[in-house]
């Protein structure tokens, strides 16, 4: 993990020069603004700043639902209704700001989500530094034989020195070609003109390390969080999401317990689904012929159900 000099100074500032506020404060996420915290090999993430906190959910409950909240005895469990019965309103008062560094076919998949205010790193105008993912040996995996989203299993010996070799030369070769078209200056010491940055990117693959600031409300950072974070998720982005986790679980405890137990722990059932668990307890053996479900579904449910 790297922070440029100027990010350096950035937080070295903000944590010099403490502000007095009169805005909410949450104590948890404090601890975490400005920090970088590393991931994969070269990528980071930190908080930028926050809105929020419990008490802003809960508040913009009982203003939006008046007196039918008022049976909720305590903030825990008014959250924890709000999250049970799927009200996302609420959830959006609180807001993020992270800075992100990541390859860039982990955010191509990552702005996937459209729910966020994301500004990235621009490669018209700025060089990208010699920084690609190169993962390591237990993160090579075969295609999988019954998922054709996922990975099967590891590579090794050889093989997986191949992969490893291949993917460090491309690196290495695109990177060099890139910095010799943006040069005004040829390998003999001659000039040239030198090709303009928004032609010469094209030419850098997609483990190449981008960076941007990626804002989202509480709502919508649970729905990415709820799938980014599932181990069935591609490694490289539950990785990032693990880390926003830990960081979300310091702001928003309550919450973010509700989340845990209601989405990361919960299980969705299809109207299907609770007709085979209503004909199980009722005694009956059920079948994947049987139930009504494709092969695809049964497997799901058999997953989670046994």
């Amino acid at each position: 993990m790297s922070l440029t000099p100027d990010q350096q100074a950035e937080i070295d500032e903000a944590r010099s020069t403490p502000r007095p506020t009169l805005r909410a404060v949450s104590p948890g996420i404090e601890a975490h603004l400005h920090s970088a915290y590393p991931v994969l090999d070269h990528g980071l993430i930190r908080v930028i700043d926050y809105m929020g906190d419990d008490a802003a959910i809960v508040q913009a409950a009982r203003v939006s639902y008046g007196r039918g909240t008022r049976a909720v005895s305590n903030d825990e469990g008014l959250i924890r209704y709000l999250m049970r019965h799927w009200h996302s309103t609420p959830f959006e008062m609180c807001e993020i700001k992270f800075h992100v560094k990541l390859p860039v076919f982990v955010a191509r998949q990552w702005i996937r989500h459209r729910t966020a205010n994301v500004n990235e790193y621009s490669a018209r105008y700025s060089i990208l530094d010699r920084e690609f993912y190169i993962p390591a040996p237990e993160q090579l995996a075969a295609q999988s034989t019954v998922n054709n989203q996922g990975r099967g299993a590891l590579l090794e010996g050889d093989e997986a020195q191949r992969v490893l070799d291949i993917l460090k030369d491309d690196a290495t070769r695109a990177y060099d070609h890139y910095e010799a078209m943006l040069s005004q200056t040829q390998a003999d010491g001659s000039p040239q003109q030198g090709l303009a940055r928004e032609l010469a990117r094209m030419n850098l693959p997609a483990n190449i390390y981008t960076q941007w600031y990626w804002k989202t409300d509480l709502h919508n950072l649970f729905h990415f969080l709820r799938l980014r974070a599932d181990a069935h998720a591609q490694y490289e982005i539950r990785v990032y999401a693990e880390t926003m986790c830990q960081i979300v679980r310091d702001w928003v405890p309550l919450a973010y317990a509700a989340f845990e137990d209601y989405r990361l722990g919960g299980a969705v059932l299809s109207a299907k689904g609770v007709a085979v668990l209503r004909r199980r307890l009722a005694g009956e053996a059920v079948t994947q012929e049987s139930s009504g479900m494709s092969k695809g579904e049964w497997r799901e449910f058999e997953g989670v159900w046994g």
